[in-house]
């Protein structure tokens, strides 16, 4: 079992990771973004996002309920419905879902948001929260019968409602339960870089036990993302490759060992 993560940035080559994913002949799932169109629509409407950075330095998006419609316009519609009419035209039979769908992704909502605002700590309450579960009979359902799942946000929580949260959380939920021997990050980088101003400068190996330093190294999104590499290994992985999404090949890479192997 694979796990495929495809970042939601606009130079993701996803007419190239479709076509590796084809030639592949073990079972595999992708979990998918859609962060540059949901900004683009975001625009478009005159609703801009909104991002905030928790008072122990992770950002992410305010997520209030404009930003979830745009979440299901973005991530469960447009990209999602590609990525699947891609797959249908290179011969993968997949199914598009995401978390709400037969509660494929269940989890439970923050209690707040930690901010300091005006030099005071304010709590900020949206919908928003951590994935917990995944519906393991409808995604077993699914890879039994040869359709290859493909997920995204929003998930639903405790009181069946849309709640937005990382695609990276996602991945480790579906890695504690469905125990695959290789995820594959596929970012709009080479990889993890020692300067992310310098592309030349890829890590390309990472023992495990380095991961809470590489961690500090870094702020915003890559801080964020290094946390849930290191969770992945709490709940089993075995290696991880976090890869250029933009290439030719950009599967056929990862597993080549280009980009950053974490084993």
């Amino acid at each position: 079992m694979i796990i495929v993560k495809i970042g939601g940035g606009a130079g993701i080559n996803l007419q190239g990771i479709i076509q590796d994913l084809a030639q592949i002949r073990e079972k595999f799932i992708i979990v998918h973004g859609a962060n540059a169109l949901r900004d683009k629509l975001a625009e478009d409407l005159g609703q801009p996002k909104k991002v905030v950075t928790s008072v122990s330095g992770y950002s992410s998006v305010y997520s209030d309920e404009r930003l979830i419609d745009q979440m299901m316009m973005a991530y469960a519609g447009a990209r999602n419905k590609r990525i699947v009419e891609l797959c249908q035209q290179n011969g993968i039979n997949a199914v598009g879902l995401c978390g709400l769908d037969g509660k494929s992704i269940q989890g439970v909502r923050n209690k707040g948001i930690r901010v300091y605002r005006e030099g005071k700590l304010k709590i900020l309450r949206d919908y928003s929260g951590k994935p917990e579960s995944v519906n393991r009979g409808l995604l077993d359902l699914l890879l039994d019968h040869g359709y290859v799942p493909v997920l995204t946000v929003p998930i639903i929580d405790e009181q069946n409602t849309a709640i937005n949260t990382e695609n990276d959380d996602v991945v480790r939920v579906l890695q504690k339960t469905l125990r695959a021997h290789t995820v594959i990050n596929l970012i709009e980088a080479p990889g993890f870089l020692e300067n992310k101003e310098d592309e030349t400068s890829l890590i390309r190996r990472i023992p495990v036990v380095e991961l809470e330093r590489r961690e500090q190294q870094v702020d915003g999104r890559m801080k964020r993302k290094m946390l849930a590499v290191r969770k992945l290994f709490e709940v089993g992985a075995s290696r991880v490759i976090i890869a250029d999404g933009r290439g030719e090949h950009p599967v056929t890479d990862a597993l080549s060992g280009k980009g950053t192997v974490i084993e």
